[in-house]
């Protein structure tokens, strides 16, 4: 399972019992979107090859407010 927590500045991530953390310009880089356009399913996009991806994507802007 993999647990992601957002903030202003990037994601803490926990993949496979590993924690690490996805700065903002690095999500943005990937996505090549800003950081608040892009979706938790493209962050876990971007974290595990095969992600399963439950329920409706949410916007990380919508999820800080």
């Amino acid at each position: 399972m993999t647990t992601l927590a957002f903030d202003d500045d990037g994601v803490d991530v926990v993949y496979e019992g590993t924690e690490f953390r996805l700065e903002k310009a690095l999500v943005e880089e990937a996505t090549e979107k800003s950081y608040y356009d892009v979706t938790d399913h493209e962050v876990l996009k971007i974290v595990a090859e095969q992600p399963n991806l439950q329920g409706e994507p949410r916007r990380i802007g919508d999820i800080l407010d």
